[in-house]
């Protein structure tokens, strides 16, 4: 019988160790399901001020890039306008022989696909005569004065 008293308090001592163990592991799961809801709720109140400070800040960033955007667009706008200036003062002062010159240059960028129509294309846009005159008296004054400094040398 001793035998058996002593298997019948094992058996109760493990039905309550047991149940204690559940209960315990009940209150830890609670406990950690707890302090997760927590962090998650801290987290969150933490993520929406960090979210409302730089919303609150967007109008701001958005004024400051368009005012850096307009200020960039109004220097190129007057840079345009002083090239332009530019631009009129050597015509008024060289006049066709810049505008020569300045084909040429484009002609020059355009590359090989400008082909052997670059003369046709010149006298299309300034008149046949005047381009076509104006090119060749510069060409004579410019082989004019090589063969007089060539001659000069002997």
């Amino acid at each position: 019988m001793d035998q058996q008293m002593k298997e019948a308090v094992r058996e109760a001592v493990q039905i309550q160790t047991d149940q204690l163990q559940d209960s315990l592991q009940r209150e830890n799961d609670e406990f950690l399901r707890n302090i997760d809801e927590n962090m998650k709720n801290v987290l969150k109140g933490l993520v929406k001020n960090q979210v409302k400070e730089q919303v609150s800040q967007l109008p701001m960033l958005l004024q400051l890039t368009y005012q850096k955007w307009n200020s960039r667009r109004s220097s190129l706008k007057r840079w345009k306008e002083i090239s332009l200036e530019a631009d009129k003062s050597i015509l008024d002062t060289y006049g066709d022989s810049t505008i020569l010159k300045r084909r040429r240059e484009d002609d020059d960028q355009e590359g090989p696909s400008a082909g052997p129509n670059r003369g046709s294309k010149r006298q299309k846009e300034g008149g046949e005569q005047a381009s076509a005159s104006t090119p060749s008296e510069k060409a004579t004054k410019g082989a004019g004065g090589s063969t007089t400094g060539t001659q000069s040398r002997q």
